[in-house]
């Protein structure tokens, strides 16, 4: 019998051995219930809860626990611990004892049985208490547990695996929630608190802080019990601390999805923790004007990594980064790169800021400028450095709605889902709705010369960018962004936008002051921010330069705090002309041109000298009809400069005097149309398509 017994034993125990894990298998396989979002460094910014079912942090090594936890953990659980092996005899003596002759019983599980529980479940007490087989395996696991591990590494698997009060699961969680510190800064009344939770995570605040106080008198503490009573009171009362910092809340959640992960990303937690302070200290500068909200990205020009990710200020899980808003003026510098590039105006043309009114649908679209001035004749560098309306819907009237739009495109500008129809003149005002994070690299394709490529929260191998836009259209476009005498008669020669390096910038106000932009690069960043509501509620007399701009400057600032921005150098394809203007609009100054554009003199040419043209629609142009608007109803507007004596003629058929503006009737497939004299002598010629459901 005794032998059987002896091998039932040894079986029971190899059987334990087998199921008992080691000390780094324990570690490997915990996982905290938060995923961790990392700098480019390794060091923490945030954290996201994804295990709703416990809380668990970081795990904690014992040499990063206080002292003090453990020595009130033995004496509360364990005073034998350091000299039995797993199973304490005496205790369980004592506690059978105590059980027959007590109305309260009591129990004798050692820290490495209660830790045998906590690594196999089939070790646990169910609501009936633990069976004696489940003693019997449980005394044999601590035995295992004895043999294989050292007390050190018990005890610190025990705190960490230990639950304290409700959904907290390990020492880190627990002194985090319940004093807002970490385990290594716990003094005598903390750690006796914690210790009296492990024996009823659940029990009543003056229950835990009897038993804390107890505990207290037994280590000889000098925390007194009125101390420990206020503690526990507030401890256990006081709402569950969040990890992280919420610096950067919504790029965590962009990049990191799994329970106990630790991504590293690109961010940098000083840039980060400044662009985010730097917008919360301006929005509150700015709450008595109605702007609440707000949205901060700095960009790595050369690789595309994001360094800073401020999705929002507040404790909104809104992301400004990715949010839809309208662009206002912001896109003015895509247009004109474009309109540069296909040589149809230089920087130095001229155009008329004066009244207009364009057909648009089935009524009339009069754009204003924001000042509700006119500025006369105004080259194309005042007009987008000023941020002129009127020239920038000329220069769309130039370029052509279908080209500009299929450049935004290319440029990323993927919440474009309307055809270019739907939004007509107004494009050029930015009337459509794009999001910082894509806006934002379409200035970064400006800083790089023309080329487009990806952004990334993850680091990378560097990838080739991939050319959109002419460089050296880019290069003047950038060039005009930075000057700060061509922007002067809108934002005066000082303001947030003129930094002492050398940046180029753009500001942007949508309709009603909903939404403020502000977009500029140096040549290593470009930092992109939006200030506004969420909710759509318009500002109070906030524009660009006083809502968004603080921010891009401070931010701006911080980057180049140890470099100064420089300019790149010019391409090849550029020339730079000294230009003077008949009569004198503008000064005399040198200009950049693209390559046989240049011109020494830019004159403006009255009405009457002006040689015949066909303003619109332009050679090459595609018009797309509006299926919302009724056929019959449907009109193009053709338009003549000097067109006195002449006629039009669409396709070889004559269409009536060019004096005025001709109203056409659209057909689908390509037309020519030409301005004729008496003679029928060709004077001008444009070829368009017209794309729709128009039958010819």
């Amino acid at each position: 019998m005794r032998r059987l017994l002896l091998a039932a034993c040894a079986l029971a125990s190899a059987l334990a051995q087998a199921a008992v894990p080691t000390p780094v298998q324990v570690q490997a396989a915990y996982q905290a219930s938060d995923a961790r979002l990392l700098d480019r460094h390794g060091e923490p910014i945030d954290a996201i809860r994804i295990d709703m079912r416990v809380r668990r942090l970081a795990w904690t090594p014992l040499a990063e626990i206080s002292p003090a936890l453990g020595a009130a953990v033995l004496q509360a659980e364990d005073q034998r611990f350091m000299e039995h092996g797993g199973v304490d005899l005496r205790a369980a003596g004592q506690a059978a004892w105590d059980n027959l002759f007590r109305a309260r019983p009591r129990g004798a599980s050692t820290i490495t049985m209660q830790l045998a529980g906590l690594l196999d479940a089939e070790l646990r007490a169910g609501s009936a208490g633990r069976s004696w087989r489940q003693k019997w395996n449980q005394a044999l696991a601590a035995r295992e547990i004895e043999a294989g591990w050292s007390k050190g590494q018990i005890l610190e698997a025990y705190l960490n695996l230990a639950s304290f009060r409700g959904e907290l699961q390990g020492v880190r969680a627990a002194s985090n929630a319940l004093f807002g510190k970490a385990p290594s800064g716990l003094d005598q009344a903390e750690a006796s608190i914690l210790a009296a939770l492990l024996r009823a995570p659940g029990a009543a605040p003056q229950a835990v802080a009897r038993r804390a106080c107890a505990l207290a008198r037994e280590l000889q503490s000098q925390a007194g019990c009125t101390t420990i009573e206020w503690q526990t009171e507030v401890a256990l009362g006081r709402p569950a601390a969040q990890p992280g910092q919420g610096l950067a809340r919504q790029a965590a959640r962009r990049l990191l999805g799994e329970a106990g992960l630790s991504g590293r990303s690109t961010l940098d937690a000083g840039l980060q923790r400044f662009a985010f302070e730097s917008l919360r200290r301006h929005l509150r500068e700015l709450a008595e004007r109605n702007a609440g909200d707000g949205a901060v990205l700095v960009i790595d020009n050369a690789s595309g990594e994001l360094l800073a990710y401020v999705g929002n200020a507040g404790n909104s899980e809104v992301d400004g980064v990715t949010a839809l808003r309208q662009a206002g003026s912001t896109l003015k510098p895509f247009l004109y790169e474009l309109a540069l590039e296909r040589r149809l105006l230089t920087a130095a043309s001229l155009l008329d800021d004066s009244p207009i009114d364009v057909a648009a649908g089935a009524g009339m679209y009069v754009p204003q400028n924001y000042d509700r001035q006119f500025k006369g004749y105004a080259s194309v560098r005042t007009s987008l450095a000023s941020s002129l309306n009127i020239p920038a819907v000329r220069t769309l009237l130039a370029t052509g709605l279908e080209r500009f739009y299929s450049r935004l495109k290319t440029l990323g500008l993927e919440s474009l889902t309307e055809d270019a129809q739907f939004y007509g003149p107004s494009l050029a005002l930015g009337s459509a709705d794009v999001s910082l994070l894509d806006l934002a690299n379409a200035y970064r394709t400006l800083a790089n010369g023309g080329l487009h490529g990806s952004l990334t929260l993850r680091r990378r191998a560097p990838e080739p960018g991939r050319r959109v836009l002419d460089a050296g259209a880019s290069f003047i476009v950038g060039d005009i962004l930075a000057d700060r005498a061509a922007r002067s008669p809108t934002f005066g020669l000082r303001s947030e936008l003129a930094t002492a390096y050398w940046s180029a910038v753009k500001t942007g106000t949508s309709k009603d002051m909903r939404d403020n932009w502000c977009l500029g690069y140096s040549d290593r960043y470009t930092v992109g921010v939006w200030v506004g509501n969420f909710d759509g509620q318009p500002m109070w007399d906030v524009s660009g330069v006083s809502g968004a701009a603080p921010v891009w400057r401070d931010v701006m600032d911080y980057l180049h705090r140890d470099r100064a921005g420089r300019q790149g150098a010019a391409p090849p394809t550029l020339v730079r002309r000294e230009v003077r203007f008949l009569p004198a609009h503008e000064a005399a100054r040198p200009e950049w041109f693209l390559a046989g554009t240049e011109s020494a003199v830019i004159e403006a040419v009255p009405a009457a000298r002006r040689a015949p043209r066909i303003v619109y629609p332009l050679d090459g142009s595609i018009i797309a009809t509006d299926p919302d608007i009724p056929e019959q109803l449907e009109r193009v507007v053709f338009r003549a400069q000097a067109g006195a004596g002449l006629r039009w003629r669409l396709d070889g058929a004559d269409l009536g005097p060019a004096e005025a503006s001709t109203a056409w009737r659209p057909v689908g497939g390509e037309h020519r149309l030409e301005l004729v004299d008496g003679a029928g002598k060709t004077i001008a010629t444009s070829r368009f398509e017209v794309r729709g459901n128009r039958a010819p």
